[in-house]
Protein backbone atom coordinates (compact mmCIF):
# COMPACT_ATOMS: atom_id res chain seq x y z
CA UNK A 1 0.00 0.00 0.00
CA UNK A 2 1.60 3.56 -0.70
CA UNK A 3 3.03 5.71 1.96
CA UNK A 4 -0.01 8.53 1.51
CA UNK A 5 2.09 10.06 4.26
CA UNK A 6 5.14 10.27 2.34
CA UNK A 7 5.23 14.19 2.01
CA UNK A 8 7.35 16.39 -0.41
CA UNK A 9 9.87 17.55 2.13
CA UNK A 10 10.23 13.71 3.41
CA UNK A 11 11.29 13.47 -0.52
CA UNK A 12 13.93 15.97 -0.71
CA UNK A 13 15.99 14.42 2.44
CA UNK A 14 15.28 11.22 1.19
CA UNK A 15 16.24 11.68 -2.65
CA UNK A 16 19.62 13.42 -1.16
CA UNK A 17 20.13 10.10 0.70
CA UNK A 18 19.35 7.43 -2.14
CA UNK A 19 22.37 8.70 -4.45
CA UNK A 20 24.78 9.65 -0.70
CA UNK A 21 24.02 5.80 -0.86
CA UNK A 22 24.45 5.29 -3.97
CA UNK A 23 27.33 7.28 -4.48
CA UNK A 24 30.50 8.03 -2.05
CA UNK A 25 31.31 11.58 -4.03
CA UNK A 26 28.14 13.19 -3.22
CA UNK A 27 28.58 15.58 -0.33
CA UNK A 28 25.94 17.92 1.22
CA UNK A 29 26.60 21.99 2.61
CA UNK A 30 24.75 24.29 3.55
CA UNK A 31 23.25 26.54 6.96
CA UNK A 32 21.31 24.75 9.35
CA UNK A 33 21.12 21.49 7.14
CA UNK A 34 23.07 19.10 9.61
CA UNK A 35 21.91 18.85 13.53
CA UNK A 36 19.22 21.39 12.97
CA UNK A 37 18.09 19.52 10.05
CA UNK A 38 17.48 22.12 7.20
CA UNK A 39 15.06 25.41 8.06
CA UNK A 40 12.40 23.36 6.48
CA UNK A 41 13.23 20.52 7.48
CA UNK A 42 14.30 18.99 3.86
CA UNK A 43 17.91 17.52 5.47
CA UNK A 44 16.16 15.49 8.23
CA UNK A 45 18.47 11.91 8.88
CA UNK A 46 21.25 13.23 6.80
CA UNK A 47 23.69 14.21 9.32
CA UNK A 48 22.59 11.06 11.96
CA UNK A 49 23.56 9.05 8.73
CA UNK A 50 26.62 10.56 6.87
CA UNK A 51 27.99 11.95 9.33
CA UNK A 52 29.65 15.85 9.46
CA UNK A 53 32.16 14.70 7.00
CA UNK A 54 29.63 14.30 4.05
CA UNK A 55 26.91 16.90 6.06
CA UNK A 56 28.62 20.17 5.86
CA UNK A 57 27.07 23.06 8.20
CA UNK A 58 28.49 26.44 6.60
CA UNK A 59 28.56 30.17 8.18
CA UNK A 60 26.12 32.58 6.88
CA UNK A 61 27.55 33.26 3.54
CA UNK A 62 25.61 32.30 0.03
CA UNK A 63 28.92 33.21 -1.88
CA UNK A 64 30.82 30.94 0.68
CA UNK A 65 28.39 28.20 -0.78
CA UNK A 66 28.33 28.27 -3.55
CA UNK A 67 32.30 28.76 -4.05
CA UNK A 68 33.23 25.85 -2.01
CA UNK A 69 30.40 23.96 -3.89
CA UNK A 70 32.03 24.68 -7.37
CA UNK A 71 35.62 23.79 -6.24
CA UNK A 72 34.63 20.70 -4.61
CA UNK A 73 32.76 20.02 -8.24
CA UNK A 74 35.54 21.14 -10.15
CA UNK A 75 38.09 18.55 -7.96
CA UNK A 76 35.71 15.24 -8.56
CA UNK A 77 32.56 15.55 -6.07
CA UNK A 78 29.02 15.85 -6.41
CA UNK A 79 28.11 18.71 -4.06
CA UNK A 80 24.72 19.49 -3.30
CA UNK A 81 24.59 23.03 -2.14
CA UNK A 82 21.36 24.35 -0.18
CA UNK A 83 20.57 28.03 -0.20
CA UNK A 84 18.04 28.69 2.24
CA UNK A 85 15.56 30.68 0.25
CA UNK A 86 16.09 31.18 -3.79
CA UNK A 87 15.56 35.20 -3.27
CA UNK A 88 19.21 35.14 -1.76
CA UNK A 89 20.78 33.33 -5.22
CA UNK A 90 20.77 37.29 -5.63
CA UNK A 91 23.70 37.54 -2.94
CA UNK A 92 25.95 34.67 -4.78
CA UNK A 93 25.19 35.37 -8.47
CA UNK A 94 28.44 36.00 -9.93
CA UNK A 95 28.89 32.22 -9.39
CA UNK A 96 25.61 31.03 -10.63
CA UNK A 97 25.80 33.28 -13.39
CA UNK A 98 29.47 33.50 -14.78
CA UNK A 99 31.73 31.34 -13.06
CA UNK A 100 29.51 27.75 -12.72
CA UNK A 101 27.94 27.52 -15.99
CA UNK A 102 30.58 28.47 -18.07
CA UNK A 103 33.73 26.52 -16.70
CA UNK A 104 33.11 23.31 -18.74
CA UNK A 105 32.80 25.18 -22.06
CA UNK A 106 35.67 27.65 -21.65
CA UNK A 107 37.82 24.39 -21.08
CA UNK A 108 36.66 22.85 -23.69
CA UNK A 109 34.85 20.26 -21.63
CA UNK A 110 38.47 19.73 -19.61
CA UNK A 111 36.69 20.46 -16.82
CA UNK A 112 32.95 19.93 -15.34
CA UNK A 113 31.15 21.08 -12.42
CA UNK A 114 28.55 18.46 -11.62
CA UNK A 115 26.60 20.26 -8.72
CA UNK A 116 23.24 20.83 -7.51
CA UNK A 117 21.97 24.21 -6.20
CA UNK A 118 18.80 23.79 -3.92
CA UNK A 119 16.98 26.29 -3.17
CA UNK A 120 13.34 27.30 -1.35
CA UNK A 121 11.01 28.94 -4.01
CA UNK A 122 7.91 30.57 -4.37
CA UNK A 123 5.30 32.64 -2.25
CA UNK A 124 1.99 31.73 -0.53
CA UNK A 125 2.95 31.61 2.61
CA UNK A 126 2.94 35.20 3.73
CA UNK A 127 6.61 35.59 4.00
CA UNK A 128 7.13 38.54 2.47
CA UNK A 129 9.24 40.44 -0.58
CA UNK A 130 12.36 39.05 0.23
CA UNK A 131 11.24 35.45 0.52
CA UNK A 132 8.71 34.48 -1.30
CA UNK A 133 9.46 35.23 -4.59
CA UNK A 134 9.19 32.96 -7.40
CA UNK A 135 12.74 33.15 -9.39
CA UNK A 136 13.07 30.12 -11.35
CA UNK A 137 13.34 33.03 -14.52
CA UNK A 138 16.53 34.55 -13.53
CA UNK A 139 18.24 31.05 -13.63
CA UNK A 140 16.35 30.59 -17.14
CA UNK A 141 18.33 33.98 -18.43
CA UNK A 142 21.61 31.86 -17.77
CA UNK A 143 23.18 29.34 -20.46
CA UNK A 144 24.79 26.32 -18.94
CA UNK A 145 22.32 25.89 -15.86
CA UNK A 146 19.86 23.03 -15.93
CA UNK A 147 16.45 24.05 -14.19
CA UNK A 148 14.41 21.81 -12.03
CA UNK A 149 11.41 22.72 -9.85
CA UNK A 150 9.26 19.54 -8.80
CA UNK A 151 5.40 19.56 -8.25
CA UNK A 152 5.06 16.28 -6.60
CA UNK A 153 7.26 14.28 -3.31
CA UNK A 154 7.75 10.96 -6.20
CA UNK A 155 8.83 13.55 -8.74
CA UNK A 156 11.51 15.36 -6.30
CA UNK A 157 13.00 12.14 -5.78
CA UNK A 158 13.33 11.17 -9.24
CA UNK A 159 14.73 14.34 -10.52
CA UNK A 160 16.59 14.97 -7.31
CA UNK A 161 18.52 11.48 -8.78
CA UNK A 162 18.72 12.97 -12.41
CA UNK A 163 20.28 16.40 -10.91
CA UNK A 164 23.26 15.41 -8.75
CA UNK A 165 23.87 12.52 -11.17
CA UNK A 166 24.33 15.16 -14.35
CA UNK A 167 27.40 16.50 -15.14
CA UNK A 168 26.10 20.16 -15.94
CA UNK A 169 25.20 22.22 -12.73
CA UNK A 170 21.71 22.12 -12.03
CA UNK A 171 19.16 24.68 -10.05
CA UNK A 172 16.50 22.70 -8.32
CA UNK A 173 13.64 24.70 -6.79
CA UNK A 174 11.69 23.44 -4.01
CA UNK A 175 8.20 25.07 -3.45
CA UNK A 176 7.46 26.07 0.26
CA UNK A 177 3.87 25.81 -0.68
CA UNK A 178 4.28 22.02 -1.62
CA UNK A 179 6.26 21.28 1.58
CA UNK A 180 3.49 19.69 3.47
CA UNK A 181 1.76 18.24 0.36
CA UNK A 182 1.62 14.28 0.25
CA UNK A 183 2.03 11.64 -2.29
CA UNK A 184 3.53 7.46 -2.90
CA UNK A 185 6.78 6.81 -2.47
CA UNK A 186 8.74 5.99 -5.16
CA UNK A 187 10.65 2.81 -5.49
CA UNK A 188 14.16 1.89 -5.19
CA UNK A 189 16.17 3.56 -7.72
CA UNK A 190 13.22 5.69 -9.08
CA UNK A 191 14.36 7.94 -11.89
CA UNK A 192 12.47 10.88 -13.81
CA UNK A 193 14.74 11.88 -16.50
CA UNK A 194 15.53 16.01 -16.88
CA UNK A 195 13.59 17.78 -19.78
CA UNK A 196 10.73 15.22 -19.82
CA UNK A 197 7.29 16.96 -19.08
CA UNK A 198 4.55 15.06 -18.02
CA UNK A 199 0.39 15.09 -18.38
CA UNK A 200 -0.50 14.66 -15.47
CA UNK A 201 -4.57 14.95 -16.57
CA UNK A 202 -5.71 14.72 -20.16
CA UNK A 203 -8.19 16.94 -21.86
CA UNK A 204 -9.58 17.76 -25.58
CA UNK A 205 -10.77 21.31 -24.85
CA UNK A 206 -7.77 23.43 -23.33
CA UNK A 207 -4.38 22.76 -22.76
CA UNK A 208 -2.70 24.33 -19.47
CA UNK A 209 1.06 24.56 -19.25
CA UNK A 210 2.17 24.88 -15.25
CA UNK A 211 5.33 24.17 -13.11
CA UNK A 212 5.89 23.61 -9.43
CA UNK A 213 2.81 24.82 -6.89
CA UNK A 214 0.86 25.94 -9.94
CA UNK A 215 0.56 22.35 -11.69
CA UNK A 216 -2.00 21.05 -8.83
CA UNK A 217 -3.37 24.49 -8.83
CA UNK A 218 -4.44 24.25 -12.40
CA UNK A 219 -5.49 20.35 -11.57
CA UNK A 220 -7.83 21.99 -9.54
CA UNK A 221 -8.99 24.52 -11.42
CA UNK A 222 -9.30 21.73 -14.26
CA UNK A 223 -11.43 19.57 -11.94
CA UNK A 224 -14.12 22.28 -11.22
CA UNK A 225 -14.05 23.34 -15.04
CA UNK A 226 -14.96 19.61 -15.83
CA UNK A 227 -18.22 19.54 -14.20
CA UNK A 228 -19.34 22.81 -16.46
CA UNK A 229 -18.38 20.39 -19.47
CA UNK A 230 -14.92 21.86 -19.97
CA UNK A 231 -12.17 19.37 -20.67
CA UNK A 232 -9.09 20.55 -19.53
CA UNK A 233 -5.34 19.09 -20.28
CA UNK A 234 -2.78 19.62 -17.76
CA UNK A 235 0.93 19.27 -18.60
CA UNK A 236 3.51 19.63 -15.37
CA UNK A 237 6.97 21.20 -17.24
CA UNK A 238 8.86 19.78 -14.23
CA UNK A 239 12.21 21.58 -15.90
CA UNK A 240 12.73 24.77 -17.78
CA UNK A 241 15.87 23.68 -19.15
CA UNK A 242 15.85 21.35 -20.79
CA UNK A 243 12.67 22.50 -21.98
CA UNK A 244 10.06 19.81 -23.20
CA UNK A 245 7.87 21.66 -26.11
CA UNK A 246 7.87 18.74 -27.99
CA UNK A 247 4.77 17.63 -25.22
CA UNK A 248 3.46 20.81 -25.07
CA UNK A 249 3.01 21.01 -29.08
CA UNK A 250 1.92 17.59 -28.79
CA UNK A 251 -1.16 18.17 -27.17
CA UNK A 252 -2.09 21.44 -28.44
CA UNK A 253 -2.53 19.31 -31.96
CA UNK A 254 -5.80 18.10 -30.11
CA UNK A 255 -6.74 20.86 -28.41
CA UNK A 256 -5.60 24.07 -30.21
CA UNK A 257 -6.15 26.54 -26.98
CA UNK A 258 -3.26 27.50 -24.60
CA UNK A 259 -3.45 28.49 -21.17
CA UNK A 260 0.27 29.16 -19.09
CA UNK A 261 -0.10 29.43 -15.87
CA UNK A 262 3.19 30.56 -14.27
CA UNK A 263 4.30 32.17 -10.14
CA UNK A 264 7.12 34.13 -12.29
CA UNK A 265 6.02 38.12 -12.50
CA UNK A 266 4.39 38.14 -16.10
CA UNK A 267 6.97 40.91 -16.89
CA UNK A 268 10.28 38.26 -17.62
CA UNK A 269 8.39 35.11 -16.71
CA UNK A 270 9.42 31.77 -18.28
CA UNK A 271 5.69 31.44 -19.69
CA UNK A 272 6.97 33.80 -22.14
CA UNK A 273 9.52 31.41 -23.43
CA UNK A 274 6.95 28.93 -23.81
CA UNK A 275 4.58 31.17 -25.43
CA UNK A 276 7.18 32.41 -27.58
CA UNK A 277 7.93 29.19 -28.89
CA UNK A 278 4.48 28.07 -29.63
CA UNK A 279 3.92 31.34 -31.95
CA UNK A 280 7.10 30.10 -33.88
CA UNK A 281 6.05 26.47 -33.83
CA UNK A 282 2.49 25.57 -33.62
CA UNK A 283 0.65 29.24 -34.37
CA UNK A 284 -1.33 27.11 -36.80
CA UNK A 285 -2.63 25.05 -34.48
CA UNK A 286 -4.04 27.78 -32.03
CA UNK A 287 -8.09 28.26 -32.47
CA UNK A 288 -7.70 31.26 -29.84
CA UNK A 289 -5.08 33.80 -28.52
CA UNK A 290 -2.56 32.30 -25.93
CA UNK A 291 -3.39 33.34 -22.45
CA UNK A 292 -0.84 33.77 -19.75
CA UNK A 293 -1.94 33.21 -15.78
CA UNK A 294 1.08 34.86 -14.17
CA UNK A 295 2.64 36.92 -11.22
CA UNK A 296 1.81 40.67 -11.04
CA UNK A 297 5.17 43.17 -11.30
CA UNK A 298 5.24 43.94 -7.79
CA UNK A 299 7.25 43.07 -4.47
CA UNK A 300 5.02 40.07 -3.25
CA UNK A 301 3.12 41.88 -0.10
CA UNK A 302 2.95 40.14 3.40
CA UNK A 303 -0.58 39.82 4.13
CA UNK A 304 -2.38 36.59 2.71
CA UNK A 305 -5.38 38.78 1.72
CA UNK A 306 -3.24 41.17 -0.55
CA UNK A 307 -0.53 38.09 -1.69
CA UNK A 308 -3.43 36.55 -3.34
CA UNK A 309 -4.12 39.39 -5.58
CA UNK A 310 -0.22 39.17 -6.63
CA UNK A 311 0.15 35.66 -7.29
CA UNK A 312 -1.47 33.09 -9.13
CA UNK A 313 -5.06 31.50 -7.62
CA UNK A 314 -7.12 28.26 -8.81
CA UNK A 315 -10.09 31.27 -9.28
CA UNK A 316 -7.38 32.96 -12.32
CA UNK A 317 -6.55 29.46 -13.55
CA UNK A 318 -10.30 28.66 -13.89
CA UNK A 319 -11.56 32.13 -15.10
CA UNK A 320 -8.80 32.11 -17.53
CA UNK A 321 -9.19 28.61 -18.88
CA UNK A 322 -13.49 29.57 -19.26
CA UNK A 323 -13.20 32.70 -20.87
CA UNK A 324 -10.55 31.07 -23.37
CA UNK A 325 -12.74 27.93 -24.20
CA UNK A 326 -15.76 30.33 -24.64
CA UNK A 327 -13.51 32.09 -27.29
Amino acid sequence: MADVKFTYRDAVAEGIAREMRRDPSVVCLGEDIGAAEGVFKTTVGLFKEFGPSRVWDTPISEQAIVGAAMGAAMTGMRPIAEIMFSDFLACCWDYLANEIPKARYMTGGQVTVPLVVRTANGGGLGFGAQHSQAVENWALTVPGLKIVAPSNPADVVGLMAAAIRSDDPVVFFEHKALLAGSGPRPPEGHLVELGQAAVVREGTDVTVVALASTVPMSLKAAEQLAGEGISVEVIDLRCLIPLDMRTVLRSLERTSRLVVVEENPYQGGWGGTVVSVVADEGFEMLDAPIKRVAGANVPLPFADSLEAEVIPTVDKVTEAIRRLSAY
